[in-house]
């Protein structure tokens, strides 16, 4: 396993990340940051597996996607490749590979008992869940970011890819904002990250 991926995760972690990751045909990438994910996982044409990990994420964010990455190549491994990519043979496998790293050597105490929340019933996103995705924003080095439920309502926002919405009021658990140039309704998780225009 190279050693920079070690660098990445909480120390207390990084024994049992190299015990997971001492598979041969497993090959792990750290990225520059993607908007759309934080990583992802694929079987590559030469019947290498490859997981892909964004540089830019804090180590417990870090730790988890890596996880849950690993977690799709270990599903897939035991159950094929017809199984949902977050089905419920892939949220068994994330569970069992999570709780060993679910102690307060490794996550801080804050964040156990939103993680031990979460891993009851793993989602394809730890950013679906809002009270864990704040919490673990928390520890980001740049912490000076904008989210959905910060902006006033009945004003405007921008994404990283230049869209602008308005934003109206929220639902259940997200807001509802309409896109200026299309007139079209969207749904937003109050802890998306924007730009306030107004």
């Amino acid at each position: 396993m190279q050693t920079s991926l070690l660098n990445y995760i909480p120390e207390e972690a990084q024994t049992l990340i190299a015990e997971l990751l001492a598979i041969d045909n497993l090959i792990v990438e750290v990225k520059k940051e993607r908007k759309t994910r934080h990583g992802d996982y694929r079987e590559l044409p030469n019947g290498k597996h490859q997981i892909t990990i964004n540089s830019n994420l804090n180590c417990y964010r870090f730790l988890i996607t890596l996880i849950h990455e690993i977690a799709h190549f270990e599903a897939y491994n035991n159950y094929g490749r017809f199984i949902k990519p977050h089905g419920k043979e892939w949220k068994h496998t994330f569970q069992h590979l999570m709780l060993p790293f679910l102690r307060p050597e490794i996550f801080p105490l804050e964040l156990l008992p939103l993680l031990a929340n979460h891993f009851k019933n793993p989602k394809a996103s730890s950013d679906t869940d809002t009270k864990l995705a704040l919490a673990l924003k928390q520890f980001n080095e740049d912490n000076d970011k904008t989210y959905v439920f910060d902006v006033p309502l009945n004003s405007t926002f921008k994404l990283y890819n230049g869209r602008v919405f308005k934003k109206g009021n929220k639902r259940r658990k997200r807001y509802e904002c309409v896109e200026i140039n299309t007139g079209k309704l969207y749904l937003f998780n109050p802890n998306a990250e924007v730009e306030v225009l107004d």
